[in-house]
């Protein structure tokens, strides 16, 4: 063997080797939204399930504000080495691009999809403490009092705003919007009753714990976690809105990376545990393969366009 041969055989060796050790330390997961909302809870139901399969430890980091732009902006500052990984969500990297004039970031270019994770539809929330036991009660009211009553939201084109703006185009009902820095904040202030309604994500934990009643849920069937509460439509508003969660990595991310985080996200989304705790919380388990949440990504940035469009809600 010539020492060309040998020194090109020793380097193949070593890359190999290098590849193959991924991961060989902490990876970040980051929450581009505050603690207490659904990409929060999504988030952390994996951590530890992921570090059991990975091997190393996954850990959560929330960095809210924006709308979800600030933290998503400062992910795409990591290296594409996996060992950073991003809760993406469809506000961010689906509605953002056509509410936005400036997000920060290129919804379509700046991103490697991993997995889709899960799918939520937004609830009709109110407090517990208040007087309205169904949508057709919310409706009465808000129509005999227009521009008092509030609608909150994770932020400017969170699911909870698009949602919103969606029921008021609809209804034709005239809702002020009042934006938080994340939906846990938002939820805070709903169970005080300092805002009157949500259209959520996030909301089951309190919905099941007595401190928020659900109204409607806005999906095309009714949920197996609210059996008893109608879907919007069944409540006479003819609307569907949900989020959905994935995980992605920046840009240039490799190959190898991003199938090996692939499989692990994967195997842990078949677990019964991890499915039920999903379940939990009104999820849709979903999961596949880099290829079908890289297709899935991109039409959804086409699709969010109407949507947006639909809802009414103005471009910042």
């Amino acid at each position: 063997m010539t020492l060309r041969l040998l020194i090109a055989s020793v380097l193949s060796i070593v890359a190999f080797h290098a590849q193959a050790a991924y991961p060989d330390k902490s990876i970040k997961f980051l929450v581009p939204w505050p603690p207490g909302g659904a990409t929060d809870q999504v988030a952390r139901i994996l951590v530890q399930p992921l570090t059991k399969e990975l091997g190393v430890s996954v850990f959560v980091e929330n960095k809210g504000g924006a709308g979800g732009n600030i933290g998503t902006q400062a992910f795409l500052q990591d290296k594409p080495d996996g060992y950073s990984i991003l809760m993406a969500t469809s506000s961010t990297n689906a509605a953002g691009p056509h509410l936005f004039a400036n997000q920060g970031f290129d919804a379509a270019k700046d991103f490697t999809p991993v997995v889709l994770v899960c799918t939520i539809p937004n609830i009709m929330v109110v407090p517990a403490s208040s007087p309205w036991n169904s949508l057709k009660d919310l409706m009465n009211d808000a129509k005999q009092n227009p521009g008092k009553f509030t609608y909150g939201s994770a932020g400017i084109g969170a699911s909870q705003h698009l949602a919103g703006a969606q029921f008021k185009t609809v209804t034709g009902l005239d809702i002020r919007h009042v934006p938080y820095k994340g939906s846990g904040p938002a939820a805070v202030d709903l169970m005080a009753g300092h805002i009157d309604m949500m259209l959520d994500t996030g909301s089951m934990a309190n919905i099941k714990g007595g401190k928020l009643k659900a109204l409607g849920v806005a999906s095309d069937k009714r949920i197996p976690e609210l059996p008893n509460v109608p879907t919007m439509k069944e409540a006479g508003v003819p609307m569907v809105a949900n989020a959905w969660y994935g995980v992605m990595l920046p840009a240039g991310a490799p190959k190898d990376v991003t199938e090996k985080l692939n499989a692990a996200f994967n195997k842990v989304l078949k677990d019964p545990e991890v499915r039920k705790n999903l379940q939990s919380i009104g999820a849709q388990v979903d999961g596949g393969s880099v290829a079908e949440f890289t297709k899935f990504s991109q039409s959804e940035i086409k699709r969010y366009e109407g949507i947006v469009k639909m809802s009414g809600a103005p471009r910042e």
